[in-house]
């Protein structure tokens, strides 16, 4: 079980709309929240050792998804909080409660990466439709928005990548 410290910084009224384990939601959003930290590290990381061809525009995409998970990972910190809990505090807690885990890039090539990344997506979109599923529109409409965005959000990511793979396969 990770570790929280609860906070109690949610109203009493909006408590009470989660029909739901609080303290298992707060788990689930951790654990989503680890993977977007990692997802965040490996575009980023990926941006700067990517070569081969079209590279400023993968670097671009790269970049541009980085700052995504960036701001998923604010949602979901802030998400935690307010149901009361406490966002991961250290990389140990991170790495451990990742589902999706991190694929260092140790091939720079631009197909290498987009596919280290596309794998990385198709995991978010599965472990965020699973989220979707437990907190249904009835159980907890703020997590189920918030997490309906996200999800739009790593399919238009895995589509994006997708995209640029096929393209420069077909440079030859």
């Amino acid at each position: 079980m990770l570790s929280a410290i609860r906070v109690n910084r949610m109203g009493s009224t909006g408590t009470k709309i989660v029909k739901m384990n609080v303290t298992e939601l707060i788990e689930m959003l951790n654990k989503a929240l680890a993977d977007e930290w990692l997802a965040y590290y490996q575009y980023w990381v990926g941006s700067k050792i990517v070569k081969g061809p079209m590279r400023p525009d993968v670097q671009k995409e790269l970049i541009e998804h980085a700052n995504d998970e960036l701001k998923h990972a604010d949602m979901l910190a802030e998400r935690i909080i307010q149901l009361g809990g406490q966002p991961l505090l250290s990389p140990d807690e991170i790495k451990k409660a990742s589902a999706c885990g991190y694929a260092a890039p140790s091939d720079p090539h631009v197909l290498k990466i987009l596919k280290q990344n596309i794998q990385g997506e198709r995991c978010a979109i599965a472990i965020y439709h699973q989220i979707l599923e437990k907190v249904k529109l009835g159980n907890d409409p703020i997590t189920f928005h918030m997490i309906r965005k996200i999800l739009e959000d790593e399919v238009e990511h895995e589509e994006d990548l997708e995209s640029l793979a096929e393209d420069i396969a077909l440079i030859k």
